[in-house]
């Protein structure tokens, strides 16, 4: 799936909707306020979704986005291709194709999800409290032969998450400080690339994440994300963690490198490298 795919499956699902993205364009929120696509394809960080939502509308608009991210391991390649929709500042609709490619083993894994995210309260900037969402990622793996062979019990899985963001201006020397906790119920195992469930583990557990962030300028940010991880197949799987800068010129373009520590992967042992994500909004 590529962004011009991307872009006409946005198109599709706007006028499927009755909404007319040349008349809804968004452009009422701060800049850098929508944050990014993270790498499941919510609205968010880099590897945390937020309770931000994907895109600039107000209580008016609708609005677009679309990204491309890729993390380059040492034996293995991420490769996430993502978009979503943002209706009225309240609701968030996503869709993304994950490409694991094995390196050093050869071959690749593909998994699809699909995202949905509602703004319960609040708002980052203009309310005391922190903006809180609630979401749901269903993911489904479109090659299951490694899963199983792992021993996942299921090939299909769903998570549910509740985020809280905060953003507080001028609170460190001046500069504007971001902050997120997020806490996931799920039974995946390295974001189900490995299927969900196993031999040690086949309930829910829920995990916290977490994201903290300084805006330098308007336009550049920088920070550091952390993700705790179930360990359901016995393989010793890691947390993950990453520190970023985040470049945002317009609301229509940014570009987001990281470091990457995502610790052991199918037993494989120190998987760290670049992460590149490029998104922005369509309209």
């Amino acid at each position: 799936m590529k962004i011009k795919d991307l872009r006409l499956l946005l198109w599709g699902v706007a006028m499927t909707l009755g909404v007319s993205p040349a008349v809804d364009a968004a452009d009422g929120k701060l800049i850098a306020t929508a944050g990014l696509i993270q790498v499941e394809g919510s609205g968010g960080g880099g590897i945390v979704p937020w309770a931000t939502l994907a895109g600039y509308d107000t209580q008016e608009q609708t609005s677009a986005s679309a990204g491309v991210t890729q993390v380059n391991l040492r034996d293995y390649r991420l490769t996430t291709y993502a978009a979503a929709v943002s209706f009225y500042d309240r609701i968030e609709v996503g869709v993304a194709q994950q490409r694991f490619d094995l390196k050093s083993l050869g071959g690749e894994i593909k998994q699809d999800i699909f995202s949905a995210k509602y703004r319960v309260y609040g708002d980052v900037i203009y309310t005391s409290l922190p903006q809180i969402s609630v979401g749901v990622q269903h993911k489904r793996l479109k090659d299951e032969a490694i899963a199983n062979l792992l021993g996942a019990s299921d090939t299909t899985g769903t998570d549910f998450f509740v985020a809280a963001t905060k953003v507080h201006l001028g609170a460190i020397a001046g500069y504007n400080a971001i902050w997120n906790v997020t806490a996931r119920a799920t039974k995946a195992n390295e974001m189900g690339l490995l299927g969900f469930g196993g031999a040690d583990n086949d309930d829910y557990e829920l995990m916290l994440e977490a994201s903290v962030g300084m805006l330098l300028s308007r336009n550049i940010a920088v920070g550091m994300e952390y993700r705790t991880k179930p360990d359901n197949l016995g393989l010793g799987e890691s947390h993950w963690r990453d520190y970023f800068i985040s470049y945002i010129p317009t609301k229509q373009f940014n570009v987001t490198l990281a470091w990457a520590d995502l610790g052991k992967i199918a037993g494989a042992p120190e998987q760290r490298g670049l992460y590149v994500s490029l998104s922005g909004q369509l309209w």
